[in-house]
């Protein structure tokens, strides 16, 4: 299987973590939304979209290479890290998923996971999740990756 992964990581490495614990189980290529080539992911069996959480949303290099991707088909699934909880109502990953999927695509997933952060108040106390991600959470992610390689659909 050819995978490729289009990573923003771009605070504390975060996203990229956990980008390349995937791409270790998928056996994917790792790149920045700036050297995804269009015809790369057309061939791949298999992309992944990923970045951290800013003001609740991802980021948008991360965006703006989907919405310039042309129309096709294709699986893929959508992963992020954010230093605070999603709240359900308002997932951060739903409009990359919704504009994947109006593009053709099919989303396979989602994943997400805590992170360390130190966007503006908590950089006064030296950042929240400090140790993340973690062990646990770079093996729940290459366990959401192993069910994305072996056709078993992962939960979001």
């Amino acid at each position: 299987m050819k995978a490729v992964i289009v990573c923003a990581s771009v605070s504390h490495g975060n996203t990229r973590r956990v980008a390349d614990a995937m791409a270790q189980v998928l056996g994917a290529k790792v790149v920045s939304p700036e050297e995804a080539d269009p015809a790369e992911l057309a061939g791949a069996d298999l992309v992944g979209f990923g970045s951290g959480v800013f003001y609740g949303r991802l980021h948008p290099r991360l965006t703006d290479c989907v919405a310039a991707l042309p129309a096709g088909r294709g699986r893929t699934f959508v992963f992020a890290t954010s230093g605070l909880p999603e709240l359900p109502p308002r997932p951060f990953t739903r409009p990359l998923v919704r504009l994947l999927e109006g593009k053709g695509f099919e989303v396979e997933g989602s994943f997400l996971c805590r992170a360390y952060d130190t966007w503006a108040p908590f950089k006064l106390i030296g950042g929240i999740n400090k140790q993340r991600p973690n062990p646990a959470d770079l093996t729940a992610a290459r366990t959401f990756a192993e069910r994305l390689r072996t056709g078993t659909r992962p939960t979001s």
